[in-house]
């Protein structure tokens, strides 16, 4: 293996294996993992549970409802995970964590890889996120019942940025969250439907005008929908004050 060139492994830490590779299977994601442009493994946690019955959770300390993941059962898991881990980050599919967003994606697209903690029941004990630098990161406010769809989700957007995963490198450029604009509009034949044409501009032929009527329907829409991006996409192109 000395010398080899490892692809961008995603590690998989779930009860549910056989989840994977689910939607990431399919299409551009699923050709480029058949190519060998990234690799996913899993790891089973119910492999490292405790007795006969592979126990993997127990009820929380101080009382409450729901289990919580062990940590003598997850930290071996995480080990094993990370026994060749190429400095990845570790991660765990926690709705307390950080948003996800693009430029987190950018960051683990430009690394080894990544490695996702699934989460179950009322989550895992404290001291294994502690003990481990584990960081959270959240798919949105609100809560799943286990962290495999967000795991997905993060891998997708990831690998979609990887080099040659997508057949067009330009797909992944003006994008939505670039530059902190949602992107513009989208049309495509028929020239008109249902009453409505696509609109003159875009059928001009002149891209100095498409490329202005593109930004500023991008500009227009972030401002409405996302109010909060618009703010921090004009803070960043603010002229310099210094």
């Amino acid at each position: 293996m000395s010398g080899e060139t490892t692809a961008w492994t995603a590690r998989v830490i779930t009860l549910f294996p056989s989840a994977f590779p689910g939607v990431l299977g399919e299409s551009l994601t699923g050709k480029a993992l058949h190519d060998g442009l990234w690799r996913l493994e899993t790891i089973d946690l119910r492999n490292f549970g405790i007795g006969r019955h592979r126990n993997v959770d127990d009820t929380p300390a101080g009382g409450g409802a729901g289990m919580v993941l062990r940590a003598d059962v997850l930290g071996p898991a995480i080990e094993a995970a990370q026994a060749d881990s190429l400095a990845a980050p570790l991660i765990y599919l926690s709705p307390r964590g950080r948003p996800m967003d693009q430029a987190l994606m950018r960051d683990l697209a430009a690394g080894p890889g990544v490695t996702l903690i699934c989460g179950r029941f009322e989550g895992v004990d404290e001291r294994v996120l502690q003990h481990y630098d584990v960081q959270e990161v959240s798919l949105g406010d609100f809560v799943l019942t286990g962290g495999e769809i967000a795991a997905q989700a993060l891998i997708d957007a990831t690998v979609r940025l990887l080099p040659d995963v997508l057949g067009n490198a330009d797909s992944a450029v003006n994008e939505s969250f670039d530059a902190d604009l949602l992107e513009h509009p989208h049309y495509t034949r028929p020239a008109e439907w249902q009453g409505r044409p696509i609109p003159e501009v875009l059928m001009s032929g002149h891209h100095g005008r498409i490329a202005e009527w593109r930004q500023q329907q991008a500009e227009a829409i972030t401002r409405t929908r996302r109010p909060d991006l618009w703010a921090r996409h004009i803070a960043r192109n603010a002229p310099d004050k210094a």
